[in-house]
């Protein structure tokens, strides 16, 4: 099997299952309990807190631990709309968010928030001038997601974060692709709110973090305990915090060598699809993007269709994001690139990883060539 969908999930490697295994096995303590064994869970609970929160250029006590960014992002959002519940709120974000935003928003909507959909350019950039004209008295949250999980394209946060904070308005940013394959640090970034899920980076599902501006009030998201600082109760998942924290210091410690190979590759398949099939289009922006993701566009064939054969061969890929898979609906990442229903069903999203070569490359690059030239001669 080629596994080409690292923006789905990723694999956890054997260096980080081995920092998790005590933790299931051996020392399986309970992190909140005072005796010993208890202490050493709760102990290298707070290790890995050092490691993400070094990892991105904060300090500790501004990481809380969650099941992973949806909840974190549910979370942020929902929290801002209850401090000022005793007013109108207005809410800025983008078309091309994750469904965790989309979706929380357009419920909020239905309990009188006010919310503001941003379009994006063809690559799908937003602007900050688009942002400024997008304000209003009222708006007290903007949430803008940092790299899109479909087409990889960048949005210039740092620019966005220092405008906003000079507008004394909350800035929430979904950085689930970024973190762990682009360099983050917080303190350039003027963010308010940063979300990230361990699976994205090599970590384990089911762990993710919220980071929060220290002088910042938010309220808990679960009652019952005094489990990440009165925030979120409940036993702590230390196995996986373990991996989230071991697996963002890794790829870390990787990211100049892996970015270069991952880009090489990324050209290589454009490069070779292009030499077969020169009507390919690329849905994003090659320049301002992560460096493992390419969303290809192709006239007159279904990506569902061109997915599921490259299936067969063992390949895989996606036709966008894993959480909207199994719906008949075009990508409305793509449909706010401006592409029209056929050719946002016509994409696949490749996702090169840690662990792709460029054998990978050169086995994807054929099948997509030999499928496509099958399937236009049958039609």
């Amino acid at each position: 099997m080629i596994y080409a969908d690292n923006a789905a999930t990723t694999m956890i490697p054997d260096s980080i299952v081995r920092k998790m295994l005590p933790y299931l096995r051996d020392q399986y303590g309970n992190a909140s309990s005072q005796y010993s064994f208890g202490m050493q869970a709760k102990k290298a609970l707070e290790e890995s807190r050092k490691r993400i929160a070094d990892g991105i250029g904060v300090v500790p006590e501004e990481i809380t631990f969650t099941s992973g960014a949806t909840e974190a992002n549910n979370w942020v959002i929902r929290d801002v709309v209850e401090k000022f519940s005793n007013s109108t709120i207005h809410i800025i974000t983008s078309a091309i968010e994750h469904h965790s935003v989309l979706s929380t928003c357009k419920e909020l909507e239905k309990k009188g928030v006010e919310v503001t959909y941003l379009p994006v350019d063809c690559t799908g950039k937003l602007s900050v001038e688009r942002i400024a004209s997008a304000i209003k008295p009222n708006t007290r949250l903007v949430s803008i997601i940092f790299a899109n999980n479909e087409i990889g394209t960048i949005q210039p946060i740092a620019e966005i974060g220092n405008f906003l904070r000079v507008k004394n308005i909350l800035f929430h940013t979904d950085a689930v692709q970024a973190v762990g394959h682009i360099p983050l640090n917080l303190n350039h970034l003027m963010v308010d709110f940063l979300t990230a899920s361990a699976h994205k980076f090599n970590g384990s599902k089911g762990i993710g973090f919220l980071y929060r501006r220290k002088d910042l009030n938010i309220s808990p998201m679960l009652y019952g305990g005094e489990q990440e600082f009165g925030l979120r109760a409940g036993t702590e998942n230390i196995a996986g915090i373990i991996s989230a924290g071991f697996a963002l210091e890794e790829n870390l410690y990787e990211m100049v060598s892996t970015t270069k190979r991952l880009k090489s590759m990324i050209a290589l398949t454009l490069e070779g699809v292009r030499s077969k099939i020169p009507n390919v289009r690329v849905n994003g922006d090659l320049e301002n993007c992560l460096p493992g993701i390419l969303n290809l566009g192709f006239n007159g064939i279904s990506g569902e269709s061109l997915m599921h054969l490259l299936d067969l061969k063992g390949i895989c890929v996606s036709t966008g994001s894993a959480c909207a898979s199994g719906t008949v609906h075009p990508s409305h990442v793509l449909m706010a690139l401006g592409q029209t229903e056929q050719q946002a069903k016509s994409a696949i999203r490749i996702s090169y990883g840690r662990f792709n070569s460029e054998k990978d490359v050169e086995d994807i690059v054929g099948a997509i060539c030999d499928i496509h030239q099958k399937i236009l001669q049958y039609q």
